[in-house]
C-alpha cells in the first residue's frame, strides 16, 4: 500500500474551540490519529475535563498541551502567542475553530464589537503572530472553520461599519440582524483564506476553510431564551459534531490539502462560496482593514 507524504502522526497541532462541539470532535480525532495537541481554552475547568476526554480516547500517553487565552482580548492573544512559540520548537498545523454570535451589541476590551473580534479577528491575529513558526516547519497547514451561514451576508463585508453598529438596530433574533453580523464575520474567515493563500505562495504554507454544515452543538446558548429556543428547532435537522468534524480532520490530514491553498470546502471536497466571498480586491481591502483593528 501506498504511504502517505503527509500524516499527522507525530505533528504538532494547535486548535482554538476544542473543549466542545467540533473543536472536542476533532480534536478527539487527531489525537487518536497521533496528533500532538495543543488546545487554547479560556476556561481551566473545561480545558481539564477536554484533556481527560482525550486521553480517554487515545491513551493516557496522548499528548496534550493546554494554554490559556481569551480569545476577545488583543492582548491576551499576543501573551497566548508568545507561550506557544517558547513551547515547542515547531508548529505544524493551527486550526482556528473558536467561534460565538452575540445577540447583543457588545464590544471587547479593545473596544471591537464581539462577533467580529472572536470569529475574525481572533484567528487573523493569532495566525499572523504564528505564521514564522509555521513557515519554519516547510508545510505548515492554517484551517479556519467558515459556515454556509456567511451567505446571509448577502451585501458583503460592510466596510464602512467593521464594528457593525448597523446589525444592531434590531435586535430581535429573527430579524435579522445579530444573524446578518455572524454571516459577515463567516464571510470575513473565508476571504482572510483566500487572501492568506495569496500571501502565502512559494513559502511552504498552505491555507483551507470549511463549512461543517448545521452541527448539534451548544453554540448560541447564552443568548437567551429565544436564541435557545431557536437552536434546539434546528437541532432536529442537525448533523453530529463527529459528522461536522469529518472536513477539518481531513483538511488537517489529508494529502491533497496542498492542492488548492486559500480554499473553501465542505464534506471533504471543494466548493464555491458565494460571489461576495469571491472578491479579491475586497479580501486584500479587509486584510488591510483589520490590521488597522489590531
Amino acid at each position: 500500500m501506498e504511504t502517505k507524504s503527509w500524516s499527522v502522526k507525530g505533528k504538532y497541532v494547535i486548535i482554538t474551540g476544542a473543549t466542545s462541539g467540533i473543536g472536542l470532535a476533532a480534536a478527539k480525532e487527531l489525537a487518536k490519529r497521533g496528533a500532538i495537541l495543543g488546545i487554547i481554552a479560556r476556561n481551566p475547568a473545561k480545558a481539564e475535563a477536554t484533556v481527560a476526554a482525550l486521553k480517554a480516547v487515545a491513551g493516557d500517553d496522548a499528548k496534550v498541551d493546554v494554554f490559556h487565552a481569551d480569545m476577545t482580548s488583543q492582548q491576551s492573544i499576543h501573551d497566548v502567542a508568545k507561550v506557544i512559540e517558547n513551547s515547542w520548537p515547531r508548529l505544524d498545523v493551527l486550526i482556528n475553530n473558536a467561534g460565538a454570535m452575540f445577540v447583543k451589541y457588545l464590544t471587547t476590551e479593545d473596544g471591537i464589537e464581539m462577533t467580529w473580534a472572536v470569529n475574525h479577528l481572533a484567528p487573523f491575529l493569532l495566525t499572523k503572530l504564528l505564521m514564522n513558526k509555521l513557515e519554519e516547519s516547510g508545510n505548515g497547514r492554517i484551517i479556519t472553520t467558515a459556515s454556509h451561514g456567511h451567505k446571509m451576508a448577502r451585501n458583503g463585508i460592510g466596510f464602512d461599519d467593521l464594528n457593525g453598529r448597523k446589525n444592531y438596530r434590531f435586535p430581535h433574533l429573527l430579524m435579522g440582524g445579530p444573524n446578518y453580523r455572524y454571516g459577515e464575520t463567516k464571510l470575513a474567515n473565508i476571504m482572510f483564506t483566500a487572501e492568506l493563500g495569496r500571501r502565502l505562495e512559494g513559502t511552504g504554507v498552505s491555507a483551507a476553510c470549511f463549512d461543517p454544515g448545521l452541527v448539534a452543538t451548544n453554540f448560541n446558548q447564552d443568548n437567551g431564551a429565544l436564541a435557545r429556543m431557536t437552536m434546539s428547532v434546528m437541532k432536529r435537522f442537525s448533523r453530529t459534531p463527529e459528522k461536522g468534524a469529518e472536513t477539518l480532520v481531513w483538511l488537517a490530514d489529508s494529502d491533497e490539502m496542498s492542492l488548492s491553498s486559500g480554499s473553501y470546502y465542505k464534506d471533504m471536497q471543494r466548493i464555491v462560496p458565494s460571489n461576495q466571498a469571491q472578491a479579491p480586491v475586497a479580501a486584500k481591502r479587509l486584510w488591510e482593514m483589520s490590521e488597522n483593528q489590531l
